[in-house]
This record gives C-alpha cells, structure tokens and sequence, in this order.
C-alpha cells in the first residue's frame, strides 16, 4: 500500500492523478497548511523541506523491508513510472522528451504561475505592481511556449501520454484564478490539450478531493492571520529556523 500525503492543490493532484492512471492502491492522507498540519517533527521526518505531496510506499522498488519515502511531486511521478514502467516511455528520445517538460514544468510553469497566483490573490495589499505584472507576464509567456509546442505534438512529450502532461494539468487547471489578460481557454492548441486531459477518468477521480477555500475564490482574498502566519509568514519561517540560529 502507498500513502500520498496531500493537500488539493496542484503538486499533491500531479501524484494523485499518477495513482489513479496506475490503478494503484493508495491512501491519502491529508494537511491543513493553514492549520499548521505541515509545521511538525513528524512530518518534516518524512520531507526535510516541509512541503507535500510524499509517497511513502511499503512495497519499495528493490523490496527493502523498510518502506521507500519519496518527496518532491516530480520525484514522486518519476519513481511511479520507474517501479511500474508505466508513463515514462524506455525509448532515449521520447524518455528524454518527458524529462525536459517534466523539468520545464517544476522549474518554470508552477514557480511562475505559483507567484501569479499569490501576488494577485493573497499577498497582503499593498500589492507591489511590479511583483504582480513580472509573474503574470512570465506565466503567460509559459502558456504561449506550451500553445506553440502543442501545436505540433498531441501531448507534452510528443505522441504518447506521459508523467509531463500530469505534472503539467493541475497548474493550467488553476490558471482560471489568476486573471492574466490573456487566460488559458484563448490558446486553441493549448486548450485542446487540457480539454483532453480533463476528460481522462483517472484524472477526474485523481482531481475528486475538493480544493479549499482560498483556492477556488477568484477575489483578492484575505486570509486570516493565523493561516497566513502559517502558511507564509511568522510562524512557518520560525518553523524552518528552529535550531539552526
């Protein structure tokens, strides 16, 4: 049995939708980041960065007798695909193909929309123009690089589908709530591919675990000071400083 610690948020559906592609058995456990569920010994124990989504999985590749703890949504989708041979095509090119939109989508898609996201929704006001525009620019930019790319190719890494098109999903699906001049549905090559994905059953089923709150409003939202504290502010970065100052 494997254990997905989770939250709805992009990172934590990219591995839920990966299970359920798998039909693998799994149980998920989920956090309250606003609550502080993330701020523990326990789980920093199994992630030293403090972050979801990890899989913890009983029966490892290799078959240890103790469980395989993986963090990082990209690593998480990678060992899946490893242990199974599933999504992550053998073939030098192709395999090499869904490495590189699987990397573009960790360090640019989700960094960039992240920081759209939280500048134009939740970052305390005064928000700072320049901080907003940068990340909305750089994450519609990202949305004409993948228009342009799915043009050509069905899928992220080509022909086949892929662990890039599940990494890549969850960030486009919640691009709605950004309000960038030019939002997703108006990239027809791009929309194509993501009306595609969504009509996938594993992925409605790996999407089915309701987002919170401050997710689905599309206003500038005000969180509550104790959430904000532990999700962005005092208490999180006392969390992360805490015997080592």
């Amino acid at each position: 049995m494997i254990d997905l610690h989770f939250t709805s948020g992009p990172n934590g559906r990219k591995v839920a939708i990966m299970l359920e592609e798998l039909a693998m058995p799994y149980r998920l456990i989920t956090y309250d980041i606003g609550k502080g569920d993330l701020l523990t010994e326990d789980f920093r124990k199994l992630n030293p960065n403090g972050r979801v989504p990890v899989l913890v999985d009983d029966e490892p590749i290799g078959r240890g007798t103790e469980p395989m703890i993986v963090w990082e949504s990209a690593a998480c989708l990678q060992y899946l695909a490893d242990k199974t041979g599933r999504f992550l095509p053998a073939e030098p090119r192709k395999r090499y193909a869904t490495l590189q939109w699987l990397a573009w989508q960790i360090a640019s898609l989700g960094p960039a929309h992240g920081q759209a996201a939280h500048f134009t929704r939740y970052a305390p006001e005064p928000i700072d123009p320049y901080a907003r525009q940068r990340f909305r620019l750089e994450g519609e930019r990202l949305m004409y690089v993948a228009d342009r790319h799915l043009a050509d190719n069905e899928y992220f890494a080509g022909d086949e589908y892929t662990i890039a098109d599940m990494a890549c999903w969850p960030w486009f699906n919640v691009s709605w709530n950004t309000q960038y001049d030019k939002p997703r549905e108006t990239f027809e090559h791009l929309e194509r591919w993501f009306q595609q994905i969504r009509a996938r059953p594993a992925v409605e089923r790996g999407t089915v675990e309701p987002q919170g709150e401050w997710m689905r409003r599309t206003d500038h939202v005000g969180i509550p000071p104790e959430r904000w504290a532990n999700s962005f502010g005092d208490n999180f970065h006392a969390f992360h400083r805490k015997g080592r100052e």
